[in-house]
């Protein structure tokens, strides 16, 4: 399924979205095209008539024939095969190390341990437990589930496993920009930068892309902070290309949204994205006249314009400029 007149189709199925008196008679197909394409775009777009690109059927069977092997129940203490020290978070532990061949069901161990199979190695963590079921899987049981404190003391693990975590946001940003982007340059060329900005608009990661993009990206964001100060909402998402904002040529353009958290009425963080864009307007195709006298004969001027509010693509009011 797809907008009229786009051509991004998505595969929608109905489930997780059931049948009710305005849907179908196999499930609301439109709710689950509506879903995934809030997910993937992160807005929906009013009042577009939604076209049925093709239908696909999946047909499943199963066998008549069960298999379920049963493990006879255990009574005794299973008995380890050995005690090793093992490494945990804390230093080493002495740590027991079962065969799993041996375990019967209903067998209890609590961590640390150490299950060996034929094909495989179980570590159970310290506050956890594995228990056997009858049909010979280990179920484990997490112990507290108890959330550690971050520390602010420099440690040159937790800073590297963190500046990991935040540039991963970015790379998955530039992936998900790359396959649902419909332009030459982004997909191809791969003429776009991501990154990740703290709530003061600052650098905090960026993925390896366009050097050129991310040098301007932070004046970007904190102009726009500036610019839009309490005005901003969860869902909403910021457009612009203009030089004294951030910018770099027009045919740039930066798209910045604040991310909130639940009952928060400041952002705690905003994700951006440059990308460029093959024509905006102007007086020469390309947007970069070479003996342009003002920026309006170069293109489409965004200084502060809020592409989406609240959720919903400001489509009409873009047409409208």
């Amino acid at each position: 399924m797809r907008y009229e007149g786009t051509d991004c189709a998505l595969m929608c199925s109905m489930e997780d979205f059931p049948q009710h008196k305005s849907s179908s008679q196999y499930g609301d197909f439109k709710q689950s095209f509506l879903s995934r394409y809030k997910r993937e775009f992160g807005f929906v777009l009013d009042n577009r008539p939604i076209i049925i690109d093709d239908i696909r059927v999946r047909g499943t069977g199963c066998s008549m024939t069960e298999y379920c092997p049963q493990l006879s129940n255990g009574s005794d203490k299973p008995k380890p095969m050995k005690c090793v020290p093992c490494y945990f978070e804390g230093g080493y532990r002495q740590t027991n190390v079962y065969l799993l061949d041996t375990l019967k069901s209903g067998h209890q161990l609590e961590g640390p341990v150490i299950i060996i199979d034929k094909n495989s190695t179980i570590i159970v963590e310290p506050d956890c437990s594995a228990r056997i079921t009858p049909h010979g899987d280990v179920k484990i049981l997490i112990g507290s589930c108890k959330s550690k404190a971050v520390s602010t003391q420099l440690d040159a693990i937790q800073l590297s496993i963190f500046s990991h975590r935040f540039m991963s946001i970015a790379e998955q940003m530039g992936r998900v920009l790359q396959r649902t982007a419909i332009s030459t340059n982004i997909k191809e060329r791969l003429d776009f930068s991501c990154a990740l900005f703290g709530p003061d608009g600052g650098l905090v990661s960026n993925a390896p892309h366009i050097p050129v993009h991310l040098g301007a990206m932070q004046e970007t964001v904190q102009y726009q902070m500036k610019a839009f100060k309490d005005n901003l909402h969860p869902g909403d998402v910021l457009l612009s290309n203009h030089p004294q904002a951030g910018g770099s040529h027009l045919p740039d353009l930066t798209v910045i949204t604040p991310v909130f958290y639940p009952d928060e009425s400041q952002p705690v963080f905003y994700v951006a994205s440059r990308g460029h864009h093959a024509d905006i307007g102007g007086i020469t195709p390309g947007s970069m006249p070479p003996h342009s006298t003002s920026i309006d004969q170069e293109g489409a001027v965004f200084k502060s314009f809020k592409l989406v509010s609240g959720g919903k693509f400001q489509e009409k009011v873009g047409a409208d400029i």
